[in-house]
């Protein structure tokens, strides 16, 4: 894994960090946020940095809540089409790789399974090519956001990550008729805009199939931006 720094913010939360031994970003994914915010220096606008720089990465809390740390006025816009001179998202770009190539080199089994699986469903879904969007999601479609701080830049419409703890999707989760879906789905968990499936065998395909379906036609209202996981 890429050692990714620490987002800019105060020094009590970036020394509580160290005190507790860590590192670097992507040591935070899938640890719970309320042994984060416990710590001693570290407060809710600090976590909401964390989380919101971890979303970059398709990496989220145990317990994500995006309540914790919120930042105010933070609505999004978004356009069809990708807009790669106005991408503020420096790790979140359209990359040259093969989505197939990076599937089938995932250390684990599952993840590759569930990547090789998903590569099918999305693709029969959508009707167009895979695209690996940074080091590890690989997406469909393209989506520029702006939100009213001015921050903006390109994610896919739909995506997907078989990441060790859980295969994560992006965008599925926004639409009321989404949410009726969620419930019928089977084992999940979620966090805002994303899915996270530990095992594609506690789930209903049919009803997965309706998720990414649904997320397609509508457009995606959430996809893989730096502020939905």
């Amino acid at each position: 894994m890429t050692e990714i720094p620490f987002p800019r913010t105060s020094r009590p939360a970036l020394s509580a960090l160290a005190h507790a031994g860590y590192t670097h970003l992507g040591e935070l994914d899938g640890i719970p946020m309320r042994a984060i915010l416990d710590l001693h220096g570290m407060g809710p606008k600090g976590v909401g940095t964390l989380r919101r720089a971890m979303a970059e990465h398709g990496w989220a809390f145990a317990d994500d809540d995006p309540r914790v740390g919120a930042v105010a006025g933070g609505g999004v816009s978004l356009t069809e089409g990708a807009q790669p001179e106005r991408n503020d998202n420096t790790n979140l770009r359209v990359g040259e790789r093969s989505a197939h190539e990076w599937v089938a080199s995932l250390p684990k089994a599952r993840q590759r399974d569930q990547g090789e699986a998903m590569l099918d469903l999305f693709g029969e879904v959508t009707g167009v090519d895979p695209v690996m969007w940074g080091p590890s999601i690989v997406g469909y479609g393209e989506l520029h956001y702006v939100y009213e701080s001015g921050r903006e830049g390109d994610m896919p419409r739909v995506a997907f990550s078989p990441r060790s703890t859980a295969l994560t999707l992006y965008g599925l989760a926004e639409s009321p008729d989404a949410l009726l879906l969620l419930d019928r789905l089977g084992r999940h968990k979620r966090s805002v805009a994303c899915v996270h499936i530990p095992r594609l065998e506690d789930v209903d395909d049919a009803v997965l199939r309706d998720l990414v379906t649904l997320a397609w036609a509508t457009g995606g209202t959430g996809g893989a931006s730096d502020a939905t996981c």
